[in-house]
């Protein structure tokens, strides 16, 4: 009898996540997830697709089939490629912000949107205050998805109010456990050589938000009462917090347990504990205590364990916690409050038919977590998602055509921007590949620099970690506190060649102070950028450049979309926005739609500032005012041949209204100006014509040009120093190869806006 389309076999699976032995609780999950399937289910073949978050991975079993490297874009590409002629049936994915490289997880969008199967995504992590990236991301995981795995009533809750997903789409499936026993705890105590002694115990990879401090703080107390207590800390340190802090949660927790003269009844176990092992930890415990600080925990792999064990819990009231401690599962006490923990972990031990009673209703509930439950809801899951993409999708697969989807980009390639850094900082110049000692240093560079690896940051990106700093410290040197400007020029022994830069180098360096503060996540730096921002944004108000008002408008603008309450930065875009917007009132005629007599460099970097504050402040008048000289400057800026190609203003001469206007020399930075301002016409408008515009303008770099000749140079990563009439100018300076780098990573950026706008995400 032929078998109903509906539950049509399922051959082949893929599980999307971290995988052991990589050490976190997504990883665990995955791993016991995937082999729980693999054991219900013999006839289905289950691969996994782990995450990579260190050079070299990890030893992996053989189930594994397709390594991801976080950081690298391209790689969530090859793996969407893999999959789709791997003859996979269907995805699942663990979706969790902090696996996934980009903002807010965002690579992994890439390959969802390039998947052919149907996808089952677990939610591991469901914000009730997301910020803008991570409520885009969330949502477009979701639009991708067939169907949402949740696994607390809250979590669904969530997602329809917060996320708008229609309730039809989720299925609740609990946390899997495994099926122990219902064990009394002193049959593993003389495992640990604790025999008669009270186990109290905490586990799961350590790290500052766990409260394990206040446990510690709650002992005194509870020895006063039964001194036989003793608190098992078991796991190891997080390797992300171990890579960054080291051990310095743990040393804290060492040195209260010794203040508080209890050092005695702390045991640590400080190592990723094995299944086995683990199982023996919860089999000897007494009380099960989860402390955690932060209530917005929608699941805990941890409690999720012990509940199901039948161990008496007390934790904190995280939302999970709530959830799965109801109707006397568990004890509850408040958050930061030894004094309470300490006066629960007293009655439960005094009163011993209540403890029992609450580890025979826990271990009942946990009855339907267990591996194999969890896995036939799975399977049920994963066969109403392929009835419903068979029943709601087209058969076959529609590709889409050049016009209709990206162009792909170059790899990112560091290797000039490494040759042009030294201890200093970015050279200014470049005889051929090679550093130009002579001509030493500048803050125009150094600033753009620093643009450049904040914006490889914002990607997730770590190669420029080291280089970030030197930048900065580059621009943080240049400060001159008694004039409040920047110095520009630099010798190459370090002797700053003037007291005061030009008005353009200095809103260039209020450009780069915006980006960090409104971008980075690096504490130190945001920290004192925000010093050198606050203390050079009132010297930008004398200057009379229109193009150091429009660097220093993006830079506040980029400030105010994670600072805009700051009311003072907003008073200084106000006035420069005001004075560039009455240029353009003075200036502008139905034939010449521009804000002074003449086009000289980075033109298109005025109608971008006065895009950013139409939107920011809001004034339609300006966005408007913005949107028609950066098309007019567009049309300009186009060959009048088929194809319409690039050509920015030369700056042999610029363009003098009524005058001539120069071919050549055409500068990168031109380029580059032109792809950022239509990148923000597109981020406003959402008209894809202004993306286009912008990868018109990026493909001058690649050789769609007057010459056809290539200003990237793929073999080094740098970017020639711009277009001669006959012939490109070989040296790679600084501001060249920068201008280039800026260019491909803001396309990078906006290529998942590009995506959420066609999918209506």
């Amino acid at each position: 009898m032929e078998q109903s389309a509906n539950h049509s076999p399922i051959n082949r699976l893929a599980f999307i996540g971290n995988y052991l032995p990589r050490q976190c609780g997504i990883a665990t999950f995955t791993t016991d997830l995937c082999e729980a399937i693999a054991a219900e289910h013999s006839g289905t073949t289950c691969i996994a697709v782990p995450v990579n978050d260190i050079e070299g991975g990890y030893a992996y079993p053989v189930r594994v089939r397709f390594e991801l490297t976080e950081k690298d874009l391209e790689s969530y590409r090859r793996a969407a490629d893999f999959l789709n002629i791997n003859s996979v049936d269907l995805v699942c994915l663990q979706f969790e912000y902090g696996i996934f490289g980009g903002r807010a997880g965002s690579h992994i969008l890439a390959l969802l949107r390039d998947l052919r199967v149907p996808i089952v995504t677990t939610l591991h992590t469901i914000l009730r205050e997301p910020d803008a990236q991570q409520r885009r991301v969330l949502m477009e995981v979701a639009g991708l998805s067939d169907r949402l795995v949740v696994m607390s009533k809250r979590s669904a809750e969530f997602l329809q109010e917060i996320y708008h997903v229609l309730p039809e789409k989720i299925d609740f499936i609990p946390h899997g456990i495994p099926d122990l026993p219902f064990v009394d705890p002193s049959f593993h105590k003389d495992l640990f050589g604790v025999e008669g002694k009270i186990v109290l115990l905490s586990f799961g990879l350590l790290s500052a938000n766990k409260g394990i401090e206040n446990v510690i703080s709650a002992l005194p107390a509870i020895l006063a009462k039964h001194p036989n207590v003793v608190y098992f800390i078991v796991g190891a340190t997080h390797p992300h917090v171990l890579r960054h802090d080291g051990e310095t949660y743990r040393f804290s927790l060492q040195w209260l347990a010794q203040e508080k003269g209890v050092e005695g009844h702390v045991i640590f176990y400080n190592r990723f504990v094995s299944f086995e092992e683990l199982v023996e930890f919860i089999g000897a415990a007494d009380i099960y205590i989860t402390p955690y600080l932060n209530p917005a925990q929608i699941v805990s792999g941890t409690l999720a364990y012990t509940l199901g064990a039948g161990k008496a819990v007390i934790s904190t009231p995280y939302w999970y916690a709530e959830e799965m401690l109801a109707e006397e599962r568990g004890a509850l006490v408040p958050f930061h409050d030894p004094a309470a923990l300490a006066e629960q972990v007293i009655e439960l031990l005094d009163n011993e038919a209540k403890r029992h009673g609450m580890r025979k209703r826990a271990y009942l509930y946990g009855r339907e977590m267990i591996w194999p439950q969890v896995a036939r809801r799975y399977m049920e899951s994963f066969q109403r998602a392929r009835a419903e993409r068979r029943h709601f999708t087209p058969p076959g697969f529609v590709v889409k055509p050049l016009d209709e989807r990206p162009a792909e980009l170059p790899p990112l390639k560091l290797d000039h921007l490494r040759r042009m850094t030294d201890d200093t900082g970015m050279f200014q110049h470049a005889i051929f590949t090679v550093p130009n000692y002579h001509e030493g240093y500048t803050i125009d560079d150094n600033a753009r620099a620093l643009t450049v690896s904040t914006l490889l940051e914002e990607l997730g990106s770590e190669e420029t970690a080291d280089l970030m700093p030197r930048y900065f410290a580059f621009v943080w040197y240049a400060f001159n506190s008694k004039t409040g400007r920047f110095r520009n020029f630099m010798s190459y022994q370090r002797n700053w060649l003037e007291e005061n830069g030009s008005d353009d180098s200095h809103g260039r360096a209020l450009w780069a102070l915006g980006t960090v503060l409104g971008r980075s996540n690096t504490p130190a730096l945001q920290n004192m950028a925000g010093w050198v921002f606050e203390k050079s944004l009132p010297a930008v108000i004398d200057t009379t450049s229109p193009r150091a008002w429009a660097f220093a408008l993006i830079g506040i603008n980029e400030y105010l979309q994670r600072f805009a309450g700051d009311r003072t930065i907003a008073q200084a875009r106000e006035v420069l926005s005001g004075r560039l917007a009455e240029l353009y009132r003075k200036n502008r005629t139905d034939e010449w739609r521009w804000y002074e007599e003449s086009l000289t460099y980075c033109n298109a970097a005025l109608p971008h500032a006065l895009l950013m504050c139409g939107q920011g402040i809001p004034n339609s008048d300006m966005t408007e005012a913005g949107l028609e000289s950066l098309s007019w400057l567009g049309d300009l800026q186009r060959a009048e041949v088929a194809g319409g190609h690039f050509v920015p203003i030369g700056s042999n001469g610029f363009y003098q209204r009524g005058g001539e206007r120069a071919r050549f020399d055409q500068q990168p930075v031109e380029a580059q100006a032109m792809v950022s301002a239509c990148l923000e016409a597109h981020r406003i408008t959402g008209d894809r014509s202004w993306y286009k515009e912008a990868r018109c303008a990026f493909d001058w770099f690649l050789g769609r040009n007057d010459l056809n000749l290539p200003i990237y140079d793929p073999t080094t990563g740098g970017c020639r120093d711009g277009l001669h009439p006959d012939r490109p100018n070989e040296n790679q300076g600084a501001e060249s190869s920068l201008a280039f780098l800026q260019a491909v990573l803001e396309l990078r950026l906006a290529e998942t806006t590009l995506a959420s706008l066609e999918t209506g995400a």
